[in-house]
């Protein structure tokens, strides 16, 4: 096969997932693998080195054939030197991934936050194909940002812009405070931990919803309510939507992206989180920023790390 390849590592606490992609941005192979942390950060990254090696010579490339490789990890990263700073999904403090992978692997690495290299992925070749000027949002257990301005990752002074679930729009009067220290994120209201606080607080205050019958609650479940007509789930996902389009519209007026991209599992909920999501946007910007401004799920799901890591020797 003719061209140059891209590999992607997404390096997570449990597995190392580590996909090929063309120059289009196409996943070609996928491996996983385990992580084995408590084996110690050298391990591990012989690991890394040995799976990526492997997916090239199953593959019909040849290792010459390798552009570089990337690798999207959770955690506070030094972005110019690749060293995970602090990542405590791994319990690594100062490895200096990029170094140790080039030895390893004798080609250029490059490393970033896996929610920067998740926005990528989808605006190299997912629902943002095509569009220079993307802001994604992940809403799961958090609310995770990503933005890509002329094709390229904002970073920011240390490596730590777009992180949007924290920005603060939810009112004193009926803010929390965040995992972050802060009071009144929109991560506290919009992502799946927020709805489903929400959804308990609710029926521990008594009140009449379908949601007080399930010993379990999850956010699809307060979603599902809401399609059924819940009143109470409706409330929830409204006022989810809402805070969501709040901090997107204050994102617009610095930024004014041509596309926002919203992926994670609460995303999966459809038009009755969209639609509310679009009204309020538009209520919250001068026409300006909502003429032509699309609001879309993203498309790749759990491949967009890999995606977006293997796009970084792109950036």
């Amino acid at each position: 096969m003719s061209g140059k390849i891209y590999v992607g590592v997404d390096l997570g606490g449990t597995s190392i997932k580590v996909g090929l992609c063309d120059e289009q941005g196409t996943l070609l192979h996928t491996y996983e693998g385990p992580t084995g942390t408590e084996e110690g950060p050298q391990v591990v990254l012989d690991r890394i080195a040995q799976y990526v090696k492997q997916i090239v010579s199953d593959s019909s490339y040849t290792w010459e054939q390798v552009a570089g490789v990337g690798a999207g990890i959770a955690g506070f990263i030094d972005l110019e030197s690749g060293i995970v700073i602090r990542s405590a999904n791994l319990d690594w403090d100062n490895v200096e991934v990029k170094r140790e992978l080039e030895e390893r692997l004798g080609c250029p690495v490059r490393i970033n936050n896996d929610a920067n290299v998740a926005a990528l992925g989808e605006a190299w070749s997912g629902a943002g194909r095509g569009v220079a000027h993307v802001v994604c949002l992940t809403l799961g257990t958090g609310v995770g940002g990503g933005v890509i301005i002329n094709g390229k990752i904002v970073e920011g002074f240390r490596g730590m812009a777009a992180e949007l679930g924290h920005i603060k729009v939810v009112p004193d009067l009926e803010a929390i405070q965040c995992g972050c220290g802060q009071i009144g994120c929109v991560e506290t209201v919009s992502s799946a931990t927020g709805i489903i606080r929400m959804a308990k607080d609710a029926v521990g205050r008594g009140e009449a919803t379908s949601l007080s019958e399930l010993s379990t609650l999850m956010a699809k479940d307060v979603f599902d309510a809401a399609k059924e007509g819940d009143e109470v789930a409706l409330r929830i996902v409204k006022r989810a939507a809402h805070y969501l389009a709040k901090a997107m519209a204050a994102v617009a007026v610095v930024l004014n992206p041509q596309r926002f991209i919203i992926g994670g599992g609460v995303s999966r909920a459809g038009d009755i989180l969209f639609d509310e999501i679009r009204k309020v946007y538009k209520l919250n910007v001068p026409p300006a920023f909502a003429e032509g401004v699309d609001i879309v799920p993203a498309q790749l799901g759990n491949d967009a790390g890999i995606v977006g890591a293997a796009g970084l020797n792109l950036n």
